[in-house]
Order: structure tokens, then sequence, then C-alpha cells
């Protein structure tokens, strides 16, 4: 079921994880380490975003199944077929989709206010996705001498959107966040969410070689 508990204020925002080189979980979280998100104030929007994420991590780490919208990652993650630029998309997707609608709801829910009152907090974790969206394309993007035009590739990362992602995210916080006073409404639209975010994670790792 798709975990929409309050966590409690986060102090530690970067916690140790490894993995083996080209394993398709790391390639994310190498590439969004690299950026220096390790601390963010507590209790800010940026905070509780890391801390979801990392609370993902740590149940896959200690065994537990992780969100719907990850498994596709822990499943193809030695896919020799999935590239790494893929496996970024796909936790970043993951990361926008899944962890910062959560993240919204928890920040709303520690502070008595509504999304509305978040948009610029919202705004600055906005820009600090696309930096990491930008960063991702410069590392892990085949230059064009190796990405031929009919490559699959080519399509399969133009189609995902940043800005689109985003939007639904904050819809998705904004109902979320609606229906606190009914906790199965709640619980089964957080568990939907999950879900389809699982779907576009699923269709980000399609084998293109």
């Amino acid at each position: 079921m798709a975990q929409i508990e309050q966590f409690a204020e986060p102090a530690v925002l970067a916690r140790p994880h490894r993995w083996p080189p080209g394993d398709g979980v790391g390639v994310f979280h190498d590439v969004r380490q690299a950026m220096g998100w390790t601390a963010a104030p507590v209790g800010t929007l940026e905070a509780r975003l890391a801390e979801r994420y990392l609370s993902a991590l740590d149940a896959a780490d200690a065994g537990r199944r992780p969100p719907e919208c990850r498994r596709p990652l822990f499943r193809y993650r030695h896919h020799p077929g999935v590239r790494p630029v893929q496996f970024a998309l796909a936790g970043l997707h993951a990361h926008i989709a899944h962890d910062l609608v959560l993240a919204v709801v928890d920040t709303c829910r520690t502070r008595d206010c509504e999304p509305a009152a978040l948009e610029g907090e919202f705004e600055r974790v906005g820009d600090l996705l696309a930096l990491l969206e930008e960063r991702i394309h410069d590392e892990l993007m085949p230059g064009p001498d190796l990405l031929r035009i009919a490559d699959p590739l080519t399509h399969l990362v133009s189609t995902w959107s940043l800005e689109r992602a985003r939007e639904a995210a904050w819809t998705s916080a904004r109902v979320l966040r609606q229906l606190r006073g009914f906790s199965s409404a709640a619980e089964e639209f957080a568990e939907q969410n999950d879900a389809g975010a699982g779907l576009v994670v699923r269709f980000l790792l399609t084998p293109c070689r």
C-alpha cells in the first residue's frame, strides 16, 4: 500500500547507499548526489522530498517492498538493453511523481497549511529538478556521433517532459491534501498515483538496444 503517514522531522538527508558500477538503481542516485543535495533546512519541502526518496531506498535495502513506481528500477537494474540515461530519467520521474507529491502533503500536514502556501518552495524545488535533468542529459545522453536520429532512445527520451511531470505532481498533491479527512479515499488515491508513476517508469525503461 502507498505510504502516506507523516515522517518525523528529518535530521539527516544523506545516508550511504552503494551499488556496483552499472547498477541501474544507482545511476539516478549518483547523479543526484553529485548535485550536492546532501542537506536542507529541517521541515522544508526540499528536506521532505529527500526523506521520502531515501526512505524508499532504505525500504529496499531492508528487504521491504519499495513504492510501486520504483519496482521496475529494481527489476531491470541489470538489463543490458537499458541505458544509463533511461535509468536516470526513470528515477527522476519516480522522484517527482511519487516523492514530491507526498513531500508536499507531508509539509502541509506539518505546517497545517494548504499547498498554495508552498508554491514558492515548490518552484524552488522544481528549479533544482530542472538542473538535475540537465545534468542527466549532459552526462548520460549519448552524443550525436554515437546516436543516430532513428535510434529509439532519441524518441523515448524526448517523449518524457519534466514540466508535465511537475504539473501533474502539483495537481496530485493538491487533491491528496483535500482528501485528508477521508482516509480510505486518500489511501486509494495515493496508491493509484504510485501505480501511474510506475507505468511511466516502466515505459522509460524500455530496452533500446
